[in-house]
């Protein structure tokens, strides 16, 4: 619903990628790949810096440009902040990157796919080779909650790609955010023999999805990603010992490597080279993320890492609003 029916209406292109770096044998997941593309009014997208929104798990890109109930799409929120001039003009991309196992953390994984790869070397190019937006110092990352995470991840890794990035809500502090989680996991899986296929069999064959489902496949998706056996199914192993949750320490070590504020222990002077990186979060995050978010602002303010970093009154659920504050900071700083 469009809280400002004057502010004039950009278009959204809809393409399907055919991807050379996913492999459908991965998860059985489809290597055509949707992408929208939001072009604002007045523009065919030359020249224009270019963002990308990564979203959370549960959604792909283009869930994004639907028309939602009681508020903004993106698309007419970019509408509204281009109109009203809080925001220069860009474009925004909204890449599908949905897995069987309920979406991806945005890296490049053995045990769901070189997701990483795909925006950059696929989404990115594409957009930017038909509609000459972009390219280097014009392209900004985003997103929230396990997008969030893929941007905190992308602006460590490869600052020489994105020259921005706001980080909404994103995964950090695995401590906290994911060792509580193994004994739902666990209890879940004894109740149909204590393996994962067994429980995703029975997930994807019901009518309907559960709420307290969804914590259970997130748990075994991120098991995939970020410590993948390609001999078990779906390429699923879990870091606990499966009787006493116990945690193995190689097993649980190779999580923490992807956790950001591990990697910002050696990444975090790579971040110097941003125009501009965003970072905030809701003081009663229901998922801890608050505490992480707190502990990356302080490690970046440590080592000189300049970035605006906001908490607000909120948890972790309906905080598109947020997007208002920090994709007009991305854009302003690619304009430069």
């Amino acid at each position: 619903m469009r809280r400002d029916p004057s502010a004039p209406s950009g278009t959204v292109h809809r393409r399907t990628i055919e991807s050379k770096v996913l492999k459908k044998e991965t998860l059985g997941d489809p290597t055509q790949r949707l992408i929208d593309i939001y072009i604002p009014a007045g523009h065919d997208g030359r020249g224009l810096p270019l963002l990308v929104d990564i979203v959370g798990f549960t959604a792909g890109g283009p869930a994004h440009t639907n028309w939602k109930n009681f508020g903004e799409n993106l698309p007419e929120r970019l509408d509204r902040l281009i109109a009203s001039g809080a925001m220069p003009p860009c474009v925004v991309a909204f890449p599908d990157c949905f897995t069987r196992l309920g979406g991806n953390q945005y890296i490049n994984s053995e045990g769901t796919g070189r997701w990483a790869d795909f925006l950059m070397e696929e989404a990115v190019a594409s957009v930017e080779k038909e509609f000459g937006c972009g390219g280097k110092g014009k392209r900004g990352i985003f997103g929230k909650s396990s997008g969030g995470y893929g941007a905190m991840v992308h602006a460590l890794l490869y600052p020489d790609f994105w020259s921005a990035a706001a980080v909404h809500s994103g995964d950090m502090g695995f401590d906290l955010m994911y060792r509580h989680e193994f004994p739902v996991v666990l209890r879940a899986l004894a109740a149909v023999g204590g393996k994962p296929k067994p429980w995703l069999e029975k997930f994807f064959a019901a009518q309907k999805t559960k709420d307290s489902d969804i914590h259970i496949i997130m748990m075994l998706c991120q098991a995939a990603t970020f410590d993948p056996d390609t001999s078990e199914f779906m390429n699923i192993r879990l870091p606990v010992d499966p009787h006493t949750c116990e945690f193995i320490a190689e097993r649980w070590q190779n999580w923490l490597n992807w956790d950001p504020l591990v990697m910002a222990q050696k990444r975090a002077d790579d971040l110097k080279k941003l125009k501009m990186l965003y970072i905030d979060c809701g003081d009663t995050d229901q998922y801890n993320l608050v505490y992480g978010a707190r502990r990356m602002h302080a490690l970046l303010e440590q080592r000189g890492v300049a970035h605006t970093y906001e908490e607000f009154p909120d948890n972790h659920s309906s905080v598109d609003y947020r997007m208002d504050k920090s994709l007009p900071l991305l854009v302003k700083a690619l304009s430069q």
